[in-house]
């Protein structure tokens, strides 16, 4: 058989698929060839191919890479500045004052950076953002190398970059035309706060603008029981049912957290084609409640799963995270069978990268998808023996277990150390902020 030719194949590794039918492959190879996955099959089976780098995976498990579907990069610059108190409390005494006095374009980029890096470096291919100033977010999102929708915030009120709130569609807008097909790992999109800080005129034309120019519309809805209770009394429905009255709910909607619902609100949800981000962490940390993903699971509903904010988390391991997520329903339900480690797997890899519009492009080790994978050392105490990968990788493996990275067929972390951007003059950066702020 003639030999055909590469640029990396990472062979000898247990290669988890997370493809439709949740191949694993024993001693697997991925091929890359021009940043896409050229072949993947058994050993044996590629030899056929050549590559002008081999990576060794022995000893390892390789997979897709990390989909966190939501998230608020700058904020890990607030990381620690107010716990343990309740959500409106955290937003209006802690979060909003110190945005109004510390966020700016510079500050923003130092903060994406660092969130950048905190993903990248645990295994964290992708990961779909939203907050102010997004150009310097996207600034950051392409200096460290990720993959990552962003979203420009709008709120009905004076904003970071925004101070007038009758510009906030329009910032949005400028925002998504700026960064439309200019960079293949950057796609922009438009984040509406939520409906209660956002009105029901902004809430509309947000979502026209978002369908017009057909970008991903993300926002916060029925994350507790106080903004439950306050578009009930408001608009005489639930906040979902609020949302399908004014033609929000729509396929290319991502909803996060979705915590407050009924089988009503269930029903219209995955009637409308709309994707979900489950947030289990920030949602437990501020006490909101536990969204009914099961439910939303069984009825058809697309969900992913993401950190939120390193505000409100602390941090941005998705390993944690589908941890958590397992066991949180488990334990809620008194049932061990809710939520079983293959599905949590797939919510934090395919059917996130689904929920956010990638699906086609990444999320699953598939011929023809981007070469967007890590590889994780499974040598360590905690990850011996190795009976099940996949119950490794959500109830065992953590972050810092992750070796290599690549995007786009690009290695980005090599033996756990980040190749794009230098951190110890990051840390430098974000150590002058977090004086400044905590003064």
């Amino acid at each position: 058989m003639q030999n055909m030719d590469a640029d990396i194949k990472i062979e000898s590794g247990v290669v988890v698929t997370c493809n439709a039918v949740g191949d694993i492959l024993d001693k697997g190879c991925v091929v890359i060839k021009q940043g896409r996955i050229a072949d993947i099959g058994t050993m044996e089976a590629m030899n056929s191919w050549t590559a002008k780098e081999t990576i060794d995976a022995t000893g390892c498990v390789v997979m897709p890479g990390l989909v966190n579907a939501h998230t608020h990069l700058p904020m890990s610059l607030f990381r620690g500045l107010a716990d343990d108190i309740h959500l409106m409390t955290w937003l209006n005494d802690y979060i909003f004052p110190a945005e109004a006095i510390h966020i700016t374009p510079e500050t923003v980029r130092i903060g994406a950076l660092l969130s950048c890096a905190e993903l990248l470096l645990s295994g964290t291919t992708t990961c779909c953002d939203g907050y102010f100033y997004e150009d310097s977010v996207a600034e950051a999102i392409f200096e460290t190398g990720i993959r990552a929708i962003a979203g420009q915030g709008v709120i009905d009120y004076p904003a970071p970059g925004v101070s007038d709130p009758s510009k906030n569609i329009a910032a949005a807008i400028s925002f998504v035309e700026k960064w439309a097909g200019r960079n293949s790992l950057i796609t922009p999109s438009i984040f509406c706060h939520s409906p209660y800080t956002c009105s029901r005129e902004t809430l509309i034309r947000s979502r026209n603008e978002a369908a017009y120019r057909g970008v991903l519309f993300q926002i916060h809805v029925a994350e507790t029981k106080s903004e439950y209770d306050q578009i009930v009394k408001e608009n005489g429905v639930s906040p979902v049912a609020y949302l399908d009255i004014i033609n929000v709910l729509r396929p290319g909607t991502l909803l996060v957290h979705a915590v407050w619902m009924d089988e009503e609100d269930r029903k219209r949800i995955a009637d409308r084609g709309v994707s979900v981000v489950h947030n289990p962490e920030s949602n437990m940390k501020l006490a909101s409640g536990i969204a009914p993903i099961p439910e939303l699971i069984e009825q058809g509903v697309t969900v992913g799963l993401g950190t939120d904010g390193s505000a409100s988390n602390n941090n941005l391991d998705l390993f944690e995270e589908m941890d958590v997520a397992a066991k949180l329903h488990k334990v809620s339900r008194m049932d061990p069978t809710i939520l079983d480690a293959e599905t949590v797997l797939n919510m934090a890899t395919a059917h996130g990268a689904d929920a956010i519009g990638l699906g086609k492009v990444v999320g699953s080790l598939e011929e023809g998808k981007q070469a967007d994978l890590i590889v994780i050392d499974m040598q360590k105490p905690h990850l011996v023996p190795m009976y099940h990968p996949i119950s490794h990788i959500v109830y065992a493996a953590k972050g810092s277990d992750v070796r290599d990275v690549m995007v786009n067929g690009k290695v980005l972390v090599k033996d756990g150390r980040l190749l794009t951007i230098d951190l110890e003059k990051l840390f430098e950066r974000v150590a002058e902020v977090g004086r400044l702020i905590k003064k």
